[in-house]
């Protein structure tokens, strides 16, 4: 349906900051003959990221999320369309429409639970009548998680299958800082406990589940894992969530399969600084001059300097075991918030754009709707998927 699309991939929101690290990662890196665009609200802006690309044969779009039919003219002309406009539970929903009822594949960043849900109940049904594939957390969330989880099984079945329960726990460091739009989206799911879970369930009612199979997330607590030596707590994203919803749709993972995910630290101080750090957000984030005050103390838009980006770097640990078979495997990388997040949504939409792909429409994983060719495209862009141990 897209094939005769004049542009292949159109971004959205380039003139923010993680929008210009995509549209300065795809000059980059993009294909020779790529026919690809910048979007936004003001043209003048547009113009200044294109001069500092060097990329005069970059076209520039007007559109804005208030303007419904702005966003049905883009959507009409792309095969994909990235955005980094968030919150997404603020600003997403227009595009999401317009690109499931034009048929054109949508990729973005988002971390949001409630907006994900919402756009499946919405949306789904007529992204799947219209051949789109909408591809959420294309970022750190949840490209490292989801596609680690899908690594790992491919690795433990090692040419078989798995055909017991299978249980992984996926454990994430970092170094880096995030991004100010990373923490006005958590404020805003902070501040909506009611509305997520009332977004889940009416996804739950709907969203079709696999006969004879089951995959879920578990509700990990804190503790110790000698293994791999360090105290886990408990990460309350959307990340197990996806890699989850892969489980379900992937015969792969087995007919049973059970994820938990965690922050990794090496001291129990910090373990437990965490628990009651987050525990004293989730309640600040109830109180709206709390949330106002924290709101502005971090801006939209902002991030680290290039410097700070370099020295910044993640790893997530996987564990799984099926069958008296066990595996650790690993992904890690440079900054995960920015740098690589950056080139991770980049590769998704040219992934989407070009390579030979799963059959697949609606509301969709990277897993189910990428798999091995976005792990093939990640790895040739320096992001490492390695086996530890498969004893």
């Amino acid at each position: 349906m897209t094939s005769s699309r004049d542009l292949d991939i159109v971004l959205f929101g380039a003139t923010g900051f993680t929008g210009g690290l995509v549209a300065g990662y795809l000059a980059e890196h993009a294909p020779e003959g790529l026919r690809w665009a910048l979007a936004g609200r003001s043209l003048s802006r547009l113009e200044a990221v294109r001069d500092s690309l060097g990329s005069a044969d970059v076209e520039l779009l007007q559109a804005d999320v208030h303007d419904s039919s702005s966003l049905a003219a883009l959507a009409a002309r792309a095969r994909v369309v990235i955005t980094t406009v968030g919150p997404y539970l603020e600003y997403g929903e227009p595009l999401v429409k317009a690109c499931a009822e034009a048929g054109t594949d949508y990729v973005d960043l988002t971390g949001e639970p409630e907006f994900v849900d919402r756009m499946f109940v919405k949306y789904d049904a007529t992204a799947r009548a219209n051949g789109a594939r909408i591809v959420h957390a294309c970022g750190f969330d949840s490209i490292p998680h989801d596609l680690g989880a899908f690594y790992t099984v491919r690795e433990l079945a090692a040419g078989g299958e798995i055909s017991g329960p299978l249980t992984m726990k996926g454990v994430v460091r970092s170094n880096a800082t995030f991004s100010g739009g990373t923490f006005h989206s958590a404020l805003g799911q902070m501040s909506r406990p009611r509305e997520m879970a009332a977004a889940s369930r009416e996804r739950r009612a709907i969203e079709e589940r696999p006969v004879g199979r089951r995959s879920r997330a578990a509700k990990p607590s804190l503790g110790r894992d000698r293994e791999l030596g360090y105290w886990l707590l408990p990460l309350p994203t959307i990340d197990p969530f996806i890699v989850a919803r892969s489980g379900r749709a992937l015969e792969a993972y087995g007919p049973a399969f059970t994820y938990s995910h965690f922050a990794g630290t090496k001291t129990l101080r910090f373990a437990v600084g965490g628990v009651v750090g987050v525990g004293a957000l989730a309640l600040a984030m109830q109180v709206p001059p709390l949330r106002a005050k924290l709101g502005e103390r971090v801006k939209q838009g902002t991030g680290p300097s290039e410097g700070r980006r370099e020295k910044s770097w993640f790893t997530v640990d996987f564990v799984a075991e099926s069958g008296g078979r066990k595996i650790h495997t690993k992904v890690s990388g440079g900054d995960p918030g920015y740098t690589e997040t950056a080139k991770m949504l980049a590769e998704s939409a040219l992934c989407l754009a070009f390579d030979t792909l799963p059959e697949t429409a609606g509301s969709v994983t990277t897993a189910v709707s990428m798999g091995d060719a976005l792990l093939a495209r990640l790895q040739a862009a320096g992001i490492r998927f390695e086996v530890v141990d498969a004893g």
